[in-house]
């Protein structure tokens, strides 16, 4: 073979690696992750359990001001989303938007159904 096209096929290579590697960052959310929810009012710790089957995300949502909640969410590349439905007819509904750092890093936004905003990061408990 010539040059060219053993460096083509090396860095085809070392491209299908790194995806691989990548990929292998966001295929398993599963777990407890401690999350910190930075507010203009101030910060609360949630404790949050994920469970992930496919791109498919379930769990809980547990923290001192708002009790516990579960959610549905979805995972999608390094892309996740938790929601947490209203509780109640005067309840409102958060939506976590974020991306996945690291196996065990994730950072994004909240909305707060439409009344304000946070920011978030989750690290996961080991």
């Amino acid at each position: 073979m010539s040059r060219p096209v053993v460096r083509s096929l090396a860095v085809a290579l070392l491209l299908a690696t790194v995806a691989t590697s990548a990929s292998a960052l966001v295929q398993n959310l599963t777990g407890n992750w401690q999350f910190s929810v930075v507010t203009e009012n101030g910060t609360g710790t949630p404790a949050v359990t994920l469970t992930q089957q496919g791109e498919k995300l379930t769990g809980t949502y547990e923290s001192r001001m708002m009790g516990s909640r579960a959610f549905t969410g979805s995972v999608k590349g390094d892309s996740v989303t938790l929601t947490l439905e209203a509780n109640g007819p005067d309840g409102v509904a958060l939506v976590f938007k974020g991306r996945v750092v690291s196996a065990d890093t994730l950072r994004g936004t909240v909305d707060f159904g439409g009344m304000g905003g946070a920011t978030f990061t989750g690290v996961r408990v080991k």
